[in-house]
């Protein structure tokens, strides 16, 4: 793919962030875009940034990307109202800062039935309408979280790990099908978006500390700089886009020391690392 002009794009997750940086941006580049996201008030914002940028109104969906029933009709209905899909951004996704010992079964099925089954139910309702378009992209967002662990971040990280593998095994199916889908699986690091603020945190942790620490230390990129390094590594047809600085460089840190680099993390986290809820127990005595 090569252009993304008169290509009809789905971004889910549209109603902020990257998701709306990427729907805008697609408009402006010629694009016909669908979006949805759960956040109805958000959604109406970026259309009418579409609007205002592209002077075209976009299609508008609710869609919790968690039902499956919902995604398979969503798929059909844009597939039949704008006639093909030609690119889908699995983009949407939710956050939960805390340790594994205090957050809930409940909270950790939220995180991967949002950032990984999201993925999969887009993926897998989708994929045929890609195919068909005969000039299909599939992107998928995971994280710097995809390529290495981080204390409090457990449900995160293993959400962001599975979208990764998930998407490099789906492109190698695809190329040995000879199937006409490009893949590209992505991986921000600190982008300034909405998802720490409307995200969980652990309850022995302080929200608005986690939030400024996230927007004051972390959050390097700008949605607009996100959209466009994703924009032009789909252009260029990468199958793996890094997006900021800080991703570039701490994925250079992995590889270059392998598990090694779970030391160098803990000894720079330490001081804002979460607390076990439980201490270990004593040694059994003999």
């Amino acid at each position: 793919m090569r252009t993304l002009r008169d290509k009809v794009v789905v971004v889910t997750g549209a109603g902020s962030g990257i998701g709306r940086a990427l729907a805008v941006q697609a408009a402006v580049a010629g694009a016909v875009p669908a979006l949805s996201d759960v956040d109805e008030r958000g959604l109406r914002e970026t259309a009418d940034l579409v609007l205002a940028a592209a002077g075209r109104r976009p299609r508008t969906d609710r869609l919790d990307v968690r039902d499956r029933v919902a995604v398979r009709a969503y798929a059909a209905a844009v597939g039949d109202g704008l006639d093909r899909v030609d690119v889908l951004v699995n983009n949407a996704g939710v956050a939960l800062h805390g340790a594994l010992e205090e957050v809930g079964y409940d909270d950790l099925e939220w995180v991967m039935d949002v950032d990984f089954w999201g993925v999969v139910n887009g993926t897998k309702e989708f994929l045929p309408h890609l195919a068909a378009s005969g000039d299909g992209c599939l992107v998928n967002v995971s994280s710097l979280f995809g390529l290495m662990g981080v204390a409090g971040q457990t449900a995160y990280c293993s959400a962001k790990f599975a979208v990764r593998g998930f998407t490099e095994s789906l492109r190698q199916e695809l190329l040995l099908a000879g199937t006409p889908v490009q893949v590209t699986c992505v991986h921000p690091g600190g982008v300034r978006t909405g998802i720490v603020r409307h995200g969980r945190v652990a309850a022995s942790h302080d929200k608005a500390a986690v939030e400024r620490h996230f927007d004051e230390r972390l959050a390097r990129t700008t949605p607009e700089q996100a959209a466009r390094a994703i924009w032009a590594g789909v252009l260029a047809g990468r199958p793996r886009v890094l997006v900021g600085a800080d991703a570039k460089a701490l994925d250079a840190t992995v590889r270059l020391l392998g598990s090694g680099y779970q030391r160098l993390v803990t000894r720079v986290m330490r001081p804002t690392a979460p607390r076990p809820l439980v201490p270990p127990p004593p040694p059994a005595a003999r």
